[in-house]
C-alpha cells in the first residue's frame, strides 16, 4: 500500500513516516501543500494523510483540488483539538475520516487500515490467474490451494501483476506502487525481489504462473499454458 503524508511539522512527519514504513507501507512525505500536490499528480496512492494548516496551499484548498481530480482516493485528516469546526468542514468537503493530534500511533494505523478495508470491499475479494489465487482482503496468495509465503514487497509485486494480468507493467510502475519516491530507480532492489519471487513460484512446479521479462518494456504474469505454447 502506498501513502502520501502531507504534514508541515517536520518532527511529527518524520516519526510518522518511519512508523508507517516499519508497518510495511510505502510513504511519500511532503512538508507543504504545493509539494503534496506535485506528489499527488505524479504518483498513484491508496490513501492520503492530510494536515489542514499547511503552508503554500492550505489543506482545504488541496482537498478541493484532489477531489476534483479523484473522487475515490481515501483522505484522512490530521487535526489539532482546536480545529473541530475545520474537521467538520473537511469531512463535508470530501475527507473520509480524521484523527486528532496528539494521537497514539496504533489509533492512526487502525484508522488507515479501516479506510483501506472499505476500499477493498468495493473490489473483488478474490483474483485468480492460472493456479494462483490472491485474496486481497486477507493479503494471502495460494498456489494449487497451498499458501505461498511471501515478504511484504514480494506480495505487493505479485498482487499488482495479478490484478493487472495480461498487461505489461514497467519497472517504474512497479516501483511507484511498491516503494516510496526515495527509492533509486537504478538500484537492484526490484530485480532482487523478482528473483526471489520467481524462485518461490517455481518451487510449486512447472505448471504455475511465471513472471516474464519483456526486454525494454517491463514484466507480466503469464500462465503455464502460454509457456508451453511458446507465446
Amino acid at each position: 500500500m502506498k501513502l502520501l503524508l502531507i504534514e508541515d511539522e517536520h518532527t511529527l512527519a518524520t516519526l510518522l513516516k518511519k512508523g508507517l514504513t516499519k508497518k510495511g507501507y510505502a510513504v511519500d512525505l511532503a512538508f507543504d501543500g504545493e509539494e503534496g500536490l506535485e506528489f499527488f499528480h505524479e504518483n498513484d496512492y491508496d490513501l492520503i494523510l492530510l494536515d489542514l494548516n499547511l503552508p503554500k496551499i492550505n489543506g482545504f484548498a488541496l482537498l478541493e483540488i484532489i477531489r476534483q481530480t479523484n473522487q475515490d482516493i481515501n483522505i484522512l485528516i490530521l487535526s489539532a483539538k482546536s480545529e473541530t469546526d475545520d474537521v467538520v468542514k473537511g469531512l463535508l468537503e470530501g475527507a473520509n475520516d480524521y484523527v486528532t493530534k496528539p494521537f497514539d500511533f496504533p489509533i492512526l494505523e487502525a484508522r488507515i487500515q479501516s479506510l483501506l478495508r472499505r476500499s477493498f470491499y468495493q473490489k473483488p475479494e478474490i483474483a485468480s490467474f492460472d493456479s494462483l489465487t490472491l485474496n486481497v482482503h486477507q493479503n494471502e496468495v495460494k498456489i494449487k490451494d497451498e499458501l505461498l509465503s511471501l515478504t511484504l514487497k514480494e506480495y505487493s509485486i505479485l498482487r499488482y501483476l495479478t490484478l493487472h494480468q495480461n498487461q505489461i507493467t514497467s519497472a517504474e510502475t512497479l516501483i511507484e506502487h511498491v516503494w516510496d519516491s526515495e527509492v533509486d530507480l537504478f538500484s537492484n532492489s526490484l530485480k532482487f525481489h523478482l528473483f526471489s519471487l520467481r524462485k518461490k513460484l517455481g518451487e510449486f512446479g512447472e505448471d504455475t504462473p511465471k513472471i516474464e521479462t519483456i526486454r525494454g518494456s517491463g514484466y507480466r504474469l503469464i500462465s503455464s499454458e502460454s509457456i508451453d505454447k511458446g507465446e
